[in-house]
């Protein structure tokens, strides 16, 4: 089950930030405060050694253990991730961040090994971190999205799902568009519902820009070129030097089917000034995209060389898979 979208991530590690504050006092930051560093260039194998050594020096450092199961998450190593993330829950049992954290990492294991135990495990720790501070938006997206994607047999509900939609909707009305969006589109499957829900998004004019690419990636999924390029063009306005608009430009381009070269340019700019990060688009899917426009100028190797670069980050992405079939190529 996907558990979280990239684009709500974005907003939710800063805030996370923000709520970390009172326990980075409390203990020693400056390992912290230099692992966030790194965290955030990317460096999560750098960030692990400082934090080992915070937790090492403090064993009762929550918010080091914290950041060390992020980092491993980071890292698709959801053991170390849940384990480090326990130990932040069992120092600040009351930290609603913590607990989503944890949630998050049970989540990647139950992924991985097809665990009906974990999968319940994830539940109960989005719960718990709704129930300790009700305000914490990402939190309830997450119970939703767990809510309507899970078996019921693991604790999926609709009804509760719907609930926690109307519950954003009260907190903020922007985020409440995009709660209900992903509940109609995904556990409803009515794509037109969802469609109007994303642009009222759009109408809405949020200032924050991680909206306009959740947007983005509903428009992408759509097939619908010029709205991409109409949120796009929003979020640039919003914020015109975020790392992340380089992707979101090409895969513009290659959807409109325009000139090839900006798109190539973009795509190829993304991959080389941003980490690879869970809370961005991928760098898996740049690669896939740019075998897409190589695909398009009729570059059969280049075009089979990304798409094998793609999976060699994300051995999952079946359109690469699929792309490559069809271009003869084996996925070696």
């Amino acid at each position: 089950m996907r558990l979280h979208p990239p684009t709500r991530l974005a907003k939710f590690l800063g805030a996370a930030v923000l709520l970390l504050g009172p326990a980075l006092c409390a203990a020693d930051s400056s390992a912290v405060a230099e692992s966030e560093r790194k965290f955030k260039s990317g460096d999560f194998a750098g960030a692990i050694t400082t934090l080992k050594q915070a937790v090492a020096d403090d064993p009762s450092n929550a918010a080091a253990f914290y950041w060390l199961g992020r980092n491993y998450y980071e890292i698709r190593d959801y053991d170390n991730a849940s384990a480090m993330e326990e130990k932040a829950v069992a120092l600040s049992p009351k930290n609603s961040v913590y607990h989503q954290w944890l949630g998050r990492a049970y989540g990647g294991k139950a992924d991985r090994d097809r665990s009906f135990f974990l999968a319940k495990k994830v539940k109960a720790q989005f719960q718990e971190a709704v129930k300790l501070d009700p305000s914490n938006i990402e939190a309830r997206m997450d119970l939703e999205e767990y809510c309507y994607s899970a078996p019921w047999i693991v604790g999926g509900n609709k009804d509760e799902a719907q609930a926690q939609v109307e519950a954003i909707a009260a907190l903020d009305p922007v985020q409440g568009h995009l709660a209900r969006a992903m509940y109609v589109s995904e556990a409803l499957k009515k794509p037109a519902e969802a469609e109007a829900e994303y642009r009222a998004v759009l109408n809405a004019k949020p200032k924050d820009l991680d909206p306009y690419f959740s947007v983005a990636n509903f428009f992408i999924h759509q097939n619908k070129p010029a709205d991409v390029a109409a949120a796009v063009s929003a979020a640039a306005q919003a914020s015109p030097n975020d790392p992340r608009l380089p992707f979101y430009r090409g895969v513009s381009g290659v959807l409109s089917g325009q000139d090839a070269a900006p798109a190539e340019r973009n795509l190829k700019a993304y991959l080389a000034s941003t980490p690879d990060r869970s809370d961005w688009p991928s760098h898996a899917s740049a690669r896939e995209w740019l075998g897409r426009v190589y695909e398009s100028q009729g570059d059969v190797a280049g075009a089979a060389e990304q798409y094998r670069a793609a999976l060699r980050l994300n051995p999952n992405m079946r359109e690469a898979r699929d792309r490559l079939k069809k271009l003869g190529k084996d996925t070696q």
